[in-house]
């Protein structure tokens, strides 16, 4: 499998027009996936509309973890819980520096709830598409006037 480490973004938008903030997100998620791999996570898709995020944050607590959503961007950021300086570790394999990680949203996700159960940061995501932005069926009118109610399918 070949990974795509650089992406020349000028060459795509040469050939575009209006296509600038997307260009720009691509840019931004690519830096912001280089050097994220702390802590682990998993993006599981539950049904068409929902998601969760898990991270997993042994070791944090409540009060070192927050979540903030802006616009279409939900930021995770964890600041290393104090203590045990003094200690003389023989060997120090579980992780606890801070982070910070972006996830970039489509539109009308929401974050529905967020737990911390057994180390695992679990954020549940759920796409609402309003009313006014959901395919209508039409009705047509044939000559005579006589009016065919759209099949709801």
């Amino acid at each position: 499998m070949t990974r795509l480490t650089t992406l020349n973004l000028p060459d795509f938008a040469r050939a575009t027009v209006g296509f600038d903030r997307m260009f720009d997100e691509l840019e931004r998620s690519f830096a912001n996936s280089a050097s994220q791999g702390y802590p682990p996570y998993n993006i599981v898709q539950i049904n068409d509309d929902e998601y969760m995020i898990s991270r997993a944050v042994a070791g944090f607590g409540m009060d070192n973890l927050e979540i903030t959503k802006d616009k279409n961007v939900l930021r995770v950021e964890g600041t290393s819980p104090k203590g045990g300086e003094e200690v003389n570790y023989l060997h120090k394999g579980i992780g606890g520096r801070n982070f910070r990680r972006e996830f970039t949203l489509a539109d009308h996700v929401e974050v529905e709830n967020a737990g911390l159960e057994l180390g695992m940061l679990n954020i549940h995501l759920k796409r609402e598409v309003p009313e006014e932005l959901q395919p209508k069926k039409i009705s047509i009118t044939d000559y005579n006037g006589a009016v065919h109610e759209a099949i709801e399918g």
